[in-house]
């Protein structure tokens, strides 16, 4: 159980971004016991991405990841509880404990996230690539508004869906200039192309 000023922390494989959407069959105790607690407080849990160890057992993790708000539940064919979350806002660890369980619960601090950018003219074919992508998952990303002209926006979504290296996903999360995450991303995908033209020449 949580305290006053924790989060339940949930190690994972993944980088959550703000806004992005993320799927979870959940089995282990500690993680239903913290499903419950979420739900019934409306809060956030947090998601952190793994450097060692596994999503069950012990694991070393970054420190800063992404809240999650759970927004849908089911009962999946396996009998397993599926949740839907979606990030809300990054944080930074302050510290971290164990519960007698084994859950995960540390003290955060919640970034300031910046003030609403438009995207730039030259990262106009990110904004494309966004569109089309988003639309070849349409249902991971039903319900989610899309937001086009905003570079934040355009870049988590881009992060979360190109094949970003591990520790590049988290370089992403952690950059807190829009612009910045868009350069990132633009090298990937001018990288991406060069290595197509090679292996079609």
């Amino acid at each position: 159980m949580t305290a006053p000023g924790e989060i339940a922390l949930f190690p994972l494989r993944t980088v959550l971004f703000p806004g992005g959407p993320l799927a979870l069959r959940i089995f282990e105790p500690r993680y239903l016991d913290m499903v419950r607690g979420v739900l019934r407080t409306q809060s956030d849990f947090g998601v952190l991405q793994i450097l060692s160890g596994g999503e069950v057992g012990a694991a070393q993790t970054v420190d800063i990841g992404t809240g999650a708000r759970i927004v849908d539940f089911s009962e999946l064919p396996d009998g397993l509880l599926g949740i839907s979350c979606r990030g809300t806002r990054r944080f930074r660890v302050k510290s971290r404990r164990l519960e007698r369980d084994g859950l995960n619960v540390g003290v955060v601090d919640w970034l300031d996230e910046p003030a609403p950018t438009a995207l730039p003219a030259e990262f106009a074919p990110l904004g494309q690539l966004a569109q089309a992508l988003l639309a070849e998952f349409t249902d991971a990303y039903a319900g989610v508004e899309p937001r086009l002209d905003d570079a934040d926006w355009v870049g988590y979504r881009l992060s979360e869906i190109l094949p970003l290296s591990p520790s590049g996903k988290q370089r992403a999360l952690e950059l807190d200039d829009a612009v910045a995450r868009l350069e990132l991303l633009a090298a990937f995908t001018a990288g991406l192309s060069g290595r197509r033209q090679a292996r079609d020449a």
